[in-house]
């Protein structure tokens, strides 16, 4: 195995380790939330997907129309998704994110608690200025396969 190998494999295993040491601060996000999992679900495909609508959804999380009609209607009315015509079809209602739901979205699915201030104060200049070259290199690679 060369070097390049070991550290590789090295990566994949601190990247496991920094995952499951992270698990209590993911699950203090998710209590501390009043949205429900299907809630949650729902609104980050929208975040991802800009242009869903409640068909689309439907089909995603093989629920009835009427189910999925209701669970984004209970968003809509929480003022986390807004309803607007297509385009290109009248008929066709799409749903769009709103600020507050793409703020809910990023907290807590987004956050990384592994670097949160108090971990990354207990770091070194070395080691922060070591970790920004190495997510800087991630999220170049990223950034190329549209991810």
């Amino acid at each position: 195995m060369d070097e390049r190998d070991e550290v590789r494999r090295s990566l994949e295993t601190l990247t496991v380790a920094l995952s499951v040491r992270s698990i209590p601060r993911v699950v203090g996000s998710l209590h501390e939330t009043t949205l429900t999992i299907q809630q949650l679900k729902t609104l980050a495909a929208v975040v991802v997907n800009e242009s869903a609508t409640v068909s689309g959804l439907s089909d995603l999380f093989g629920v009835s129309l009427a189910t999925m009609s209701k669970l984004v209607e209970r968003l809509v009315e929480q003022g986390l998704l807004d309803r607007v015509q297509d385009g290109g079809d009248q008929r066709v209602r799409r749903l769009r994110p709103t600020d507050r739901a793409r703020a809910a979205v990023r907290e807590i699915l987004g956050a990384r608690p592994e670097l949160g201030k108090d971990v990354l104060d207990a770091l070194s200049l070395e080691e922060l200025r070591a970790l920004e070259t190495g997510m800087r290199a991630i999220n170049r690679e990223l950034q190329k396969r549209g991810s």
